[in-house]
């Protein structure tokens, strides 16, 4: 009998949701039904696709009907892992990111980046990383008496709170943020418990609203990379996916945002109309946001494209327009 062959969605976003596949407690295995994919395996279990294909050496994403996979990995690995964590050290695997990295050990992307001495998120296959100890003191700020922190690159709003002794929830409130976003230079406010209503203070802040030459310099970061071919999962100039091509390019200007365009689309504010700088989001290949670039203006977009890498174009074509699904701003 044929075997029904079954693609997968090109991402490796770790998510909760229910899903009506069949496991077995007691062999840890999951046994694939039509309409599975390795993707929503991988959201089923809370692991990576990377990790479905690594435990059951799969060789592609394809995957069949009545096909049994192990949704744990082995036991030797499941011992070596327990060893790593013990040393508090996890060795890089190929298809890592630090956003995958940071979740597995509940810290975040900026901590991660602190105790390594990282200046981007670009990291390698066999790379050593700390995921766990004290903090150097080059990068631990004191408070100031004015109750304010300025954000620095590599930052993110999880660290900062955790430095300062506040919740996520409470630091966003302060200043009052709508999304996780923040940028090199921003004045965050640490404590109500300040001279003058803090309505006054952000209004006066001018590190709030970024200057023009922010977004431009963006754009021209952006334009370097033009004609890098297109890699599944890639994060370098020596070849992009869509969403590691915007995690790059953000980077390098020192704008923190996270790996999947799914979570770049939670994390970031929607805007009526794009500003040169903000981001498009577009509905392809499954429904929700699973492609973006950055707004150039007059119509134009620049973005990594599956055929043609890295490449501009046009929010008005006949692709691209009925696809549309908004734009946001992580300013």
């Amino acid at each position: 009998m044929k075997k029904q062959l079954l693609t997968v969605a090109a991402t490796a976003g770790i998510l909760f949701t229910s899903f009506n596949g069949t496991a077995s407690a007691h062999s840890n295995v999951h046994t694939v039904k039509p309409g599975d994919s390795l993707w929503k395996v991988s959201r089923t279990y809370n692991v990576t696709i990377n990790q479905l294909k690594s435990w059951n050496k799969l060789s592609s994403s394809v995957i069949y009907v009545n096909q049994t996979l192990s949704i744990t990995p082995p036991h030797n690995q499941i011992e070596a892992e327990a060893e790593m964590i013990a040393k508090s050290v996890y060795t890089v695997r190929p298809g890592d990111t630090l956003w995958e990295i940071s979740k597995k050990y509940r810290t975040s992307i900026g901590s991660l980046k602190s105790l390594n001495g990282l200046r981007s998120d670009v990291i390698r296959p066999g790379q050593k990383l700390k995921v766990s100890g004290t903090l150097p003191k080059t990068v631990k700020s004191a408070v100031k008496s004015s109750g304010s922190y300025t954000v620095r690159r590599g930052d993110n709003l999880s660290t900062i709170a955790v430095r300062h002794n506040l919740s996520l929830s409470a630091l966003k409130s302060i200043n009052k943020l709508k999304s996780d976003v923040i940028y090199p230079g921003q004045k965050l406010i640490l404590s109500m418990n300040i001279s003058g209503p803090l309505r006054s203070v952000t209004k006066t802040s001018s590190s709030q609203t970024p200057a023009a030459s922010t977004s431009r310099a963006l754009v021209s970061e952006a334009k370097k990379y033009i004609g890098t071919p297109y890699v599944w999962a890639g994060s370098t100039p020596s070849g992009f996916d869509c969403s590691g091509y915007l995690n790059y390019v953000f980077g390098k200007k020192g704008i923190s945002i996270p790996r999947t365009v799914a979570s770049i689309w939670k994390a970031t504010k929607t805007v009526s109309s794009p500003r040169v700088g903000d981001l498009v989001f577009f509905e392809t290949y499954k429904p929700g946001p699973s492609h973006a670039g950055i707004y150039l203006g007059h119509n134009k977009f620049i973005h990594a494209g599956t055929s043609r890498g890295v490449e501009i174009s046009d929010l008005t074509n006949s692709y691209w327009s009925p696809r549309f699904l908004g734009a946001k701003t992580t300013f």
